[in-house]
């Protein structure tokens, strides 16, 4: 079954469910809209109670409802009508931890769902300060690195573990405290229309997928203090495939669209289209196989990015030693990015870090290594604007001296991570099959380094290349634009 059938009848599957479903008001239940009220039993009370007697939806009407864990059961949806908010409580003890600490949990179960044109609010910043308090008075034990709690040990606003036909649709999630929400092992995932806005506290990503089957991320707004829409796989046995992310706009401190810099197991089949991407500080779509997982048959295209650190990353890493990674059959087409000088998300309360210099502004790059080469590229229909501004007293590498770039390959992959690089448009090292047509590469300000550098890249060609640099000549492209080192069969057609 291919990607667009299979998850056309997930949809029609979760949406014949819900038709199905009664309505309970909280009301009946005895849960309080006073935002002061903890009621997380008399909650847990109704999703049980609908679960038990043939499911339904459990309905918040207008009101602010005070909550610790809760735990979603099959054939239940939280329905949050508009001005209703799902309130996470600012005590520690209030939440469950199931590996991961949350809001809303659900485990093994089906046909679940949140829905709705309400809220659910983590108030993030409260809660983290009032963990941080407790693992200071030694009550919470926790590593508690670079000065804040451990992901896990904060609450997320919804964790959904090993379920099937699962339904978020409309909802507005907001202000966790930790990653926004995390879909791990489930089949037949449908987020359609929600908005995240969580800027409250450090690794925020706006939504985690891992390694799931059968997953549609449309028509969504995401603004967060992490990765956009980031996709992991955890279990080496497993596969996060059968993934389709259409018609989202992403604002993030780190990246766009990112997967896997946890990747033991691998990710196949992804299909991106028509994503716009703003404000971001690292890459507006960054591929990675660094922990002896695999990443295949994806395929990126209309997506435009505004004001982005950078535009693609692919990178094949080894950060365990003896498991490398795989990437191959990468399709990347009818993209438009622009590069700031200055950073991309200066400004907001949780910036991404600031760099370790020397480093001029750095390319895209499609950087494999040595023994585990990147497979199978194409790079259609893509413009780059970048800064240039490249200044060689400031840090340099010269076309003399690539040997000098260091391969890193335990090192946490950002396109930041080499330093400084010897090209200022595409940096491209240990690939082999890259077809690059119609790239059309410009910076603002004249770079001392070439457009686009390939070394130990094999079977290569570029077509319809277009560079503009002030001062820089642009008739022969071969000459004064592509720098080739210890590559062969490299072809540069007009």
């Amino acid at each position: 079954m291919s990607l667009k059938n299979f998850l056309t009848f997930a949809l029609l599957t979760i949406t014949y469910l819900q038709l199905q479903a009664k309505d309970y008001r909280t009301s009946l239940f005895g849960i309080h809209s006073d935002g002061i009220t903890l009621n997380t039993r008399s909650i847990q009370y109704a999703i049980d109670f609908i679960s038990q007697n043939g499911g339904g939806r459990l309905v918040f009407n207008v009101g602010r409802y005070l909550t610790g864990s809760i735990h979603l059961k099959s054939n239940v949806t939280l329905h949050l009508e508009e001005g209703a908010v799902l309130l996470g409580s600012l005590n520690p003890w209030d939440y469950d931890k199931k590996v991961w600490t949350a809001i809303v949990f659900a485990h093994d179960q089906q046909n679940i769902g949140i829905t709705g044109q309400g809220v659910i609010d983590g108030r993030g910043r409260y809660i983290a300060r009032n963990i941080v308090d407790m693992i200071h008075k030694g009550l919470i034990k926790d590593l508690f690195r670079q000065d804040r709690p451990e992901a896990e040990t904060r609450p997320v606003l919804a964790y959904i573990r090993n379920c099937e036909n699962v339904n978020v649709k409309g909802v507005t999630m907001q202000n966790s405290s930790s990653w926004v929400q995390i879909y791990d092992q489930c089949k037949n995932v449908a987020i359609d229309s929600i908005t995240v806005d969580s800027k409250a506290y450090w690794n925020n990503d706006g939504v985690d997928i891992v390694d799931c089957d059968g997953v549609s991320i449309t028509n969504s707004f995401i603004d967060s203090d992490d990765d956009g829409i980031c996709l992991k796989s955890h279990d080496a046995s497993k596969v996060c495939k059968n993934i389709l992310v259409r018609n989202c706009t992403i604002r993030s401190s780190a990246n766009g669209i990112k997967f896997g810099t946890a990747s033991y197991g691998g990710f196949s089949n992804v299909k991106i289209y028509n994503v716009k991407i703003f404000d971001t500080y690292r890459s507006a779509v960054t591929l990675q196989a660094v922990d002896g997982g695999f990443v295949e048959n994806v395929i990126v295209d209309s997506l435009r990015a505004y004001n982005t650190g950078n535009a693609i990353f692919l990178r094949i890493g080894e950060r365990m030693k003896g498991r490398k990674g795989r990437m191959e059959n990468i399709s990347i087409s009818n993209m438009y990015v622009e590069v700031p000088a200055t950073k991309p998300d200066a400004g907001y309360e949780y910036e991404g870090p600031i760099e370790d210099m020397p480093r001029n502004i750095s390319p895209s790059g499609i950087v494999g290594m040595p023994d585990a080469i990147i497979t199978n590229v194409t790079l259609k229909n893509i413009e780059i604007k970048m800064p240039g501004g490249g200044n060689p007293m400031f840090a340099k590498i010269g076309l003399d001296e690539l040997d000098k770039v260091p391969e890193k390959p335990t090192f946490y992959p950002e396109f930041s991570m080499f330093d400084e690089l010897p090209a200022w448009g595409l940096y491209m090292r240990h690939a082999k099959d890259v077809r690059i047509s119609n790239l059309t590469l410009s910076c603002e300000k004249k770079d001392y380094r070439t457009a686009i550098v390939t070394d130990d890249v094999h079977e290569a060609t570029f077509e319809g290349i277009k560079v503009t640099q002030p001062g820089v000549a642009t008739p022969n492209v071969a000459k004064n634009h592509i720098h080739t080192h210890k590559s062969t069969g490299v072809i540069i057609r007009k």
